[in-house]
């Protein structure tokens, strides 16, 4: 049986139209469409309910020490209110699952994958010692408000979290109700991440949608906006068989670190070379490239395969992420994609393709 968030109803009485994703259903789009949602969270600020994604505390003296043996990067140095991007390896090197991991006073507080989080949580179990205690989150709701109006909006309600920095987190009172914020996002805007106790999250909800400059968003135009960002999505750019050199993300690797599973595999490719890497892909047709499109060379021998692909609302053009063999990227030889009975050229790009807007406080702001 599909699950609820806390704000099903609100959704319905914001006339969205709503879908089964990872157990929950979820809202895809509202009455504007996923158009003009996308283009207003890029120029103002949107509102997402993203409570279906998975919350939980790792608490107790060894919980740094533990996880860091887990993962890929260095958390040791992590103060409370300081949050890491990282992934978790398997023995192979493949990615369980891209989490954000932030300190508190007595652990961590970590925030996962909704189509993830039961192997995730399975996976903590089975891995921590019992000096840690391991507490799965289920009576919070967590809320996304992104976009260039965002910290303007969050000013109004508490001056602490307007201060805060590009992945950093704090509690706060949002109109007198207890909430944890950080500044973070999937979106490639500045934004915020609202944890909030059930009972109060359509109170907050509200506040925030009230707002002039707020309007709600669905997870339709969460994905556009998140590949324009050239942001990884778990089951797409990264999965179980896919390392973090491959998809991109070796900026994650903590020097000198090799007590992680799948570390051999991994800083193997790191020194050496992966078979396949994450690229961007501009698309030279007004037909999207998607998922699963097979990508060839000019002899039309198949090099990679896209991951995730759409029209860019922002660019007003299709763009895609495939994993390609780097030596035919290296050569930058001609490219194309096959999709139904059309061969569509394609060509390698840095990514994101729209720059990311985070804040930071030490003078590269916004970045």
């Amino acid at each position: 049986m599909l699950k609820k968030t806390s704000l099903y109803n609100l959704h319905l009485e914001l006339g969205a139209k709503m879908a089964p994703f990872a157990g929950y259903l979820m809202p895809m789009q509202y009455g504007k469409g996923t158009l003009h949602e996308h283009l207003h969270c890029r120029s103002h600020a949107g509102f997402f309910d993203i409570s279906h994604m998975g919350q939980c505390l790792i608490l107790g003296d060894e919980a740094v020490h533990e996880i860091g043996q887990l993962i890929v990067s260095d958390i040791a140095g992590l103060k409370a209110g300081e949050q890491k991007y990282t992934v978790l390896t398997n023995s192979d090197g493949g990615i369980i699952d891209d989490i954000v991991i932030t300190r508190i006073d007595s652990g961590l507080m970590i925030i996962v994958n909704a189509a993830s989080k039961d192997k995730v949580f399975k996976y903590f179990y089975s891995h921590l010692s019992g000096r840690c205690c391991f507490n799965e989150l289920t009576g919070q709701s967590l809320f996304a408000l992104q976009g260039p109006a965002a910290a303007a909006v969050m000013k109004k309600f508490s001056a602490q979290v307007a201060e805060l920095s590009f992945m950093q987190a704090c509690g706060a009172y949002i109109d007198g109700i207890k909430c944890n914020v950080s500044r973070n996002g999937y979106t490639g805007e500045d934004g915020f991440e609202i944890l909030v106790g059930n009972h109060y999250a359509e109170q907050v909800a509200r506040l925030l949608l009230d707002e002039d400059e707020v309007e709600p968003i669905g997870l339709a135009a969460r994905n556009t906006l998140r590949l324009e960002a050239g942001l990884c999505l778990y089951g797409h750019e990264i999965d179980e068989s896919i390392t973090p050199v491959e998809a991109g993300l070796h900026w994650l690797l903590k020097k000198n670190h090799d007590q992680f599973p799948g570390a051999d595999k991994i800083l193997a490719q790191l020194q050496y070379g992966a078979e396949k890497i994450r690229v961007g892909l501009l698309v030279d047709s007004k037909i999207p490239v998607r998922e699963g499109s097979i990508i060839c060379n000019s002899e039309g021998i198949g090099v990679g395969y896209v991951t995730s692909g759409s029209f860019s609302p922002s660019l007003g053009y299709p763009v895609a992420m495939a994993l390609l063999d780097p030596y035919t990227v290296d050569l930058g030889n001609p490219l194309y994609a096959q999709v139904r009975d059309h061969r569509i050229e394609v060509a390698v790009t840095p990514l994101p393709f729209v720059p990311h807007r985070y804040y930071r406080k030490n003078g590269d702001a916004p970045a």
